[in-house]
């Protein structure tokens, strides 16, 4: 293995970047069905998984790949569908909001609902959950879910929250960690190390863990559909070089693999016994810079100062160009942290910054920055990313810019960023349907995920207001505006949109992948052999 100064040796190289035209229409596929064909029961699946996960707790993980593994286990109040609504999950019902949003009544599903413990599902363990989400110290979740002022039970299988101020995004945050449900008794036993083994609700429990090998589940019987789990364990095997992955496919060694490169995607769909699964993501991939979280001693430059050099910087990213040569037109251009496919996507959103890379050099000048300006870049080292790295640094030459690439394993670069200890990161996110997931988190002064340091008072105003919002045009609109301020700050350069790529064997049904990037196997199993 080549290590990081080795690998910055080879990024010397650049990839040359084509007019390829248009990018082909690609359409989703979410779903292997069973059809005709019925499920076999038992049975011990593999997925490759691209990156390990963090640490398997929903109050303090950062990590896609850890809502993979924690899909299968701990269910949350509310979950997406194939088209991206919110439906109801260990919920009953959609929240009952009050006329004024302050209030939101959450009625819960209890009737032989239990964790893997056979602790009982009921309101005061819900309350357990939401309450540790807002007081952990260690918490990511705070700012997801927004105002609140009060966590209580109304009775056993209803909990009421109340707000401060409207906040239009908290069934959407319910919908992801903040809304998994952990186990009380495990919370009390575990305290801290709750993620070394969780316990919620779920089809699957946690079985083992091997650090940088493999995480195991294996089916729980406490859970209260068992007879939609047809499988008896799935095993999350960390694969991070993308070629061993499709490899693996193509040998039967796993039976799901995620994070298809573009490179691998067209030869894979050509082949028998595979099949493919396509879904564009809600996130997005992007240049998070360093304003003001510079390592102790270091001291601040021009990119961290001056916004005209970030402006610059945005300027000389042909988004489109890169995307289609990169990634053989599978991913999209990303203008903003809302995709353009969210009803609440505006002409603000969806509108890149116009590529000018002499305009860029022009504003390096009347910044009175360095030309070339020299900036280091440290971004995971899967093939992809550095093919897109080197690319961007080939392109940003031409815009006054001197890119140096330094490749840090994906899990490293999550604490180099959590650090501030970078100038910029080339790093992403997996999205969520409301745009306050996207954003918020990211840009909001003291935000759970602002890495750049970003302290904008106006800023702030817009994105409260758009979360106190329910219209969904008013929201839209309020988003515009919140996109039209990023674009003048220049914290994050946002570059491009994955489409979510699962390869799978033609032996395996039930496998899910929808636009939030999760690859759901909760109902997955293995096909009765045909007679």
């Amino acid at each position: 293995m080549l290590s990081a100064g080795a690998l910055a040796l080879v990024l010397s190289g650049c990839i040359p970047l084509q007019d390829l035209g248009p990018a082909p229409q690609r359409e989703d596929v979410t779903e292997v069905e069973f059809g005709d064909r019925a499920p076999a029961e038992g049975g011990d699946l593999v997925m490759a998984l691209s990156s390990e996960p963090d640490r398997l707790d929903p109050t303090t993980s950062n990590s896609l790949y850890t809502r993979y593994v924690m899909q299968t286990m701990c269910e949350k109040l509310y979950d997406i569908d194939a088209n991206g609504a919110i439906v109801p999950m260990l919920a009953a019902e959609m929240p009952r909001i009050s006329k004024d949003g302050r209030t939101v009544d959450i009625p819960l599903r209890t009737d032989d609902v239990r964790f893997a413990d056979g602790t009982e599902f009921d309101a005061d363990a819900v309350v357990t959950t939401l309450t540790r989400n807002l007081t952990d110290e260690d918490s990511a979740r705070v700012s997801e879910m927004g105002p609140v002022e009060d966590v209580v039970p109304l009775d056993e299988d209803t909990v009421r929250v109340t707000f401060e101020t409207p906040f239009a995004p908290f069934t959407a945050a319910m919908a992801d960690r903040a809304g998994m449900i952990m186990s009380p008794t495990a919370l009390e036993e575990k305290g801290d190390d709750f993620g070394d083994a969780p316990v919620c609700v779920g089809a699957f429990k946690f079985a083992e863990r091997i650090p940088q090998t493999s995480i195991t589940v294996t089916a729980d019987p406490n859970y209260y559909a068992r007879d939609e789990v047809h499988l008896d364990s799935i095993e999350y095997r960390i694969m991070t070089d993308a070629n061993i992955r499709a490899a693996n496919i193509r040998s039967g060694d796993v039976q799901v693999a995620d994070m298809i490169s573009p490179q691998d995607i067209d030869a894979l769909q050509q082949e028998s016994g595979i099949g493919t699964l396509a879904v564009e993501s809600l996130g997005y991939q992007g240049l998070t810079v360093n304003l003001d979280r510079l390592p102790e001693g270091a001291e601040p430059t021009p990119l961290s100062e001056d916004p005209r050099v970030r402006q610059a910087l945005s300027m000389a990213v042909d988004r489109e160009a890169l995307v289609n040569t990169v990634f053989n037109g599978w991913y999209l251009p990303a203008c903003s942290g809302i995709p353009d496919s969210s009803p609440f996507a505006s002409e603000a959103s969806r509108t890149c910054p116009e590529y000018d890379p002499a305009g860029a050099k022009q504003l390096l000048e009347e910044a009175g920055a360095p030309v070339p300006y020299p900036i280091d870049v440290q971004v995971t080292n899967s093939q992809d990313s550095l093919r897109f790295a080197q690319a961007l640094q080939a392109q940003l030459a031409e815009g006054g810019f001197d890119l140096s690439i330094r490749p840090v394993e994906y899990t490293a670069l999550l604490d180099v960023q959590d650090r501030g200890d970078f100038e910029a990161v080339q790093l992403g996110w997996s999205g969520r349907v409301d745009p306050h997931g996207n954003l918020y988190n990211f840009h909001y002064t003291g935000g759970g995920n602002n890495y750049t340091g970003v302290d904008d008072a106006e800023l702030n105003r817009r994105l409260d207001r758009a979360a106190e919002l329910t219209d969904v045009e008013e929201r839209a609109d309020a988003y515009g505006e919140v996109v039209d301020r990023l674009q003048e700050i220049d914290s994050v350069i946002y570059l491009y949109r994955q489409r979510n790529l699962t390869a799978y064997t033609d032996d395996i049904a039930g496998v899910q992948v929808y636009s939030d990037g999760v690859v759901h196997l909760s109902r997955a199993g293995f096909l009765e052999e045909e007679s």
